[in-house]
């Protein structure tokens, strides 16, 4: 999409978390991208994630991308990731850097910490084999559902994001738990040394410094040559509880790679 004024920005891709949509999984920031700078924003489902009709792997996802990128003839593009988003984000960069201006990685999926995915992929196949059973994925899915909206009610997010909140909120588990496959292997298989310098920032939830995902986050800063940023009570999801703060970082970035700052 663009907006009405003249195209000065750089093209964005954007990548939700988990398997979720792309549409309205960012509140405001196709619009406010296509605004200002004038960014062409992205909205695309790769296979096997939103409404895409297509199967695919979590391995697969960069080779998809970069090819998506020159069909469309926008690259190199600035490249948004959450959570898992985030970690196909670094994988498109370091197997596809021609393709990437820039990135901006919100609370992304530490596939830098190999120990954190192999547990992560281990406990979302424990829960997909319980959830096959239909009382006991009921129960799951409506204590997700519970758990998430006291969360929404504390955050008091403004009313599209509280909407995106409450999508999230009802993920199906077992899809969930196909995204992340593969995981494991990915995340054994990157070196930090092996990622491009590139104009970055990772925006990590408000976890304290000694934390294994916040370590992860920096280290993850430090080798795409980027900044870490973190706002006081941000979380997982820093797109619906600081969509501005969000809006503003990726839009500073973008304004970096056009004018090759």
């Amino acid at each position: 999409m663009t907006g009405g004024r003249t195209e000065q920005g750089p093209a964005v891709l954007l990548l939700p978390g988990g398997a979720a949509a792309c549409e309205g999984f960012f509140p405001g920031m196709p619009e406010g991208l296509a605004d200002d700078p004038g960014c062409r924003v992205i909205v695309h489902d790769r296979p096997g994630t939103g409404t895409s009709t297509e199967d695919g792997t979590l391995a697969g996802a960069a080779a998809h991308l970069a090819a998506l990128v020159g069909e469309l003839g926008r690259g190199p593009v600035v490249v948004v990731g959450q959570s898992l988003g985030g970690a196909v984000a670094t994988l498109l960069a370091r197997d596809h850097p021609e393709v990437v201006a820039g990135l901006v990685l919100l609370d992304p999926t530490p596939i830098n910490d190999p120990a954190a995915c192999a547990r992560l992929e281990r406990v979302m196949g424990v829960v997909a084999t319980v959830t096959a059973v239909p009382p006991v994925r009921g129960l799951l899915a409506g204590l997700l559902r519970a758990t998430m909206a006291r969360e929404r009610r504390r955050l008091r997010l403004r009313p599209d994001c509280a909407a995106a909140h409450e999508r999230i909120a009802g993920s199906d588990i077992r899809v969930l738990a196909r995204a992340v496959r593969g995981l494991a292997a990915l995340s054994a298989g990157l070196r930090e040394a092996d990622l491009p310098r590139v104009p970055s920032v990772v925006v990590t939830a408000d976890r304290a410094e000694t934390d294994a995902v916040h370590r992860a986050h920096a280290r993850l800063a430090d080798a795409f040559g980027g900044t870490l940023v973190s706002w006081p009570g941000s979380t997982h999801n820093p797109q619906l509880d600081h969509p501005d703060e969000t809006l503003a970082v990726v839009r500073e970035l973008a304004g970096r790679v056009a004018t090759g700052r």
